[in-house]
């Protein structure tokens, strides 16, 4: 993974207003099948993961846990735990590049 290219990516995304950050946010927008892919940080809470990841498995929505809320907030200028990806460009590349 090309940590460098996905948080550039997520910032570009921030900017172009794609994104939507904080648990509560991004819990509404997979119940409303908006979010393409939604990244959690590896050093959330459990119950904060737990939730996040049965509703995202629940609705199928892809989601990964490989970047720390350090390097999330970095890249958009907030401090989050949980951001949710809303277009399909930005979700399909950000999924390549972490996959790859």
């Amino acid at each position: 993974m090309d940590k460098n290219k996905v948080l550039n990516m997520l910032g570009l995304a921030m900017r172009a207003g794609k994104l939507v950050t904080g648990e509560e946010l991004t819990l509404k927008e997979i119940r409303r099948n908006k979010a393409r892919l939604v990244l959690i940080a590896a050093d959330a809470g459990k119950n904060t993961h737990k939730n996040i990841s049965d509703k995202c498995t629940y609705y199928k929505i892809p989601y990964t846990d490989r970047l720390t809320a350090l390097e999330i907030g970095g890249a958009i200028g907030k401090p989050r735990m949980v951001i949710g990806i809303l277009d399909n460009g930005f979700a399909k590349k950000i999924g390549e590049l972490i996959q790859g």
